[in-house]
């Protein structure tokens, strides 16, 4: 009796094979992805350096510190050797009470495609000074003839026009400069002579400033007794800082914010010699946030695209393998580049339309693409609709991650598992199909 010996699948088209072939093509679509996410890296890269020219052009974010009166110290002392030596110091007064009120004129600079956002502060300062002092606490002899107010300015390229201070009632001219830095570097002076009648009273100050910067406005709050007030028409604002506003009011208009901070919110007295505090651990500010960074969400659906090649190439492999339909390996590899091919094009789109718009034209051009080839490979209509259904998930899916911050990482996981679900679902009817 004859045997028959049944035809044997040839090894090239077996399932391990296939497996292994299309795992190595995933592999290698690695590389061009990694070119892309390099493109996106080098594209932010350039867009900060743009904002930072722009704001060395306009002013960098700006800080506010003062006003601070400082009166010089001497000290007659003998050394070792016997000689007199006289050591100098500087006494630092805190105002007794501060009121601050700013305006921020906002705008956005462009240069090319890139664009920053700039700002116009319009600041009154207000208060008094109050010479509540115990002379033992004092190192040495104070010369009152000699006190000086300093401000803190962080950038003052970005001071426009003349600056109006009024001491104890009377106009007085700024000097550039500052007397001591041993609590702010840059900024201006003002030289405010005190007699022993002065020290008997309040004197009252009044200092109106106009500052252009970008994107940071911040206040340090030195008074004994401080109110903070901040209003612009910007839309989204960012509360900095370490001391949140007591009450704030955002609306399509724009926002107002109001803080209220005594002595005990800080960690410094209200005069002290030398440079033993550091008062730049107190600030309050805003920044002039802009909603959306293409850049950034761009890099994080990259870094989704092995997760997009590996599913579709497992459809294809899955269609092929349970509906006898013959996908040739370069076929892969060309789905797998248009699948790439998607996360260049969203960022040069975002660069022009905004991130969330130009998702939907390159994820529609890619499904589109996809789909119109998978329709010319299989020739059947219902395979080819399972296919764009995928992508349509897929993509809904990753844009709806690209929405969430906190719970992106709990929605991720949940989808992952979810998606492994159905492989292994499919993957036992691919089993039975083959059996």
């Amino acid at each position: 009796m004859e045997t028959k010996n049944l035809p044997k699948t040839p090894w090239v088209n077996s399932l391990t094979f296939k497996l292994t072939i299309i795992g190595i093509i995933a592999l290698l679509l690695l590389i061009p992805l990694s070119m892309i996410k390099s493109v996106i890296a080098e594209r932010e890269s350039t867009s900060l350096e743009v904002e930072n020219e722009i704001s060395a052009q306009w002013g960098h974010a700006q800080v506010l510190a003062g006003p601070i009166l400082n009166i010089p110290t001497k000290k007659s002392v003998v050394d070792k050797n016997g000689n007199l030596i006289v050591q100098k110091d500087w006494l630092h007064i805190m105002p007794y009470n501060l009121n601050i009120s700013t305006k921020i004129n906002p705008e956005i600079r462009y240069r090319g495609i890139y664009k920053t956002a700039v700002y116009t502060s319009i600041s009154e300062i207000t208060g008094q000074f109050k010479f509540d002092i115990n002379p033992e606490e004092i190192v040495g002899t104070p010369d009152w003839s000699k006190a000086v107010v300093t401000f803190g300015v962080s950038d003052t390229r970005g001071i426009r026009g003349d600056i109006k201070i009024k001491w104890d009632n009377k106009s007085i001219e700024p000097e550039s400069g500052m007397h001591t830095k041993a609590i702010t570097k840059t900024g201006f002076s003002i030289k405010t002579p005190l007699t022993v009648y002065d020290l008997n009273k309040n004197i009252p100050f009044d200092i109106q400033l106009e500052l252009s910067g970008s994107k940071t406005f911040t206040i340090l709050p030195l008074g004994q007794d401080s109110k903070i007030d901040i209003a612009s028409s910007w839309t989204n604002p960012s509360f900095s800082g370490n001391l949140l506003p007591l009450t704030r009011d955002v609306s399509e208009n724009g926002f107002t914010a109001h803080w209220q901070l005594t002595h005990l919110n800080r960690n410094f007295p209200q005069y002290w010699q030398g440079a033993r505090f550091d008062v730049w651990e107190h600030s309050l500010g805003v920044d002039l946030y802009l909603p959306v960074n293409h850049y950034q969400k761009a890099m994080r659906s990259a870094k989704y695209g092995i997760l997009f090649i590996v599913l579709t190439l497992l459809v294809f492999l899955f269609i092929e393998l349970i509906y006898n339909k013959n996908v040739h390996l370069f076929q892969y590899l060309l789905v797998g580049l248009a699948l790439i091919l998607f996360f260049s094009l969203l960022t040069a789109l975002s660069e022009h339309t905004g991130f969330d718009i130009a998702y939907v034209i390159a994820s529609t051009a890619n499904i589109s693409i996809i789909s119109l080839f998978a329709y010319g490979l299989l020739q059947n209509l219902r395979l080819t609709s399972w296919v764009t259904g995928l992508l349509i998930l897929m993509y809904s899916f990753l844009f709806v991650l690209l929405q969430l911050n906190d719970l992106a990482f709990l929605a991720g996981n949940i989808g992952l598992v979810i998606i492994l679900s159905v492989i292994m679902k499919a993957s036992l009817k691919l089993s039975r199909q083959l059996s």
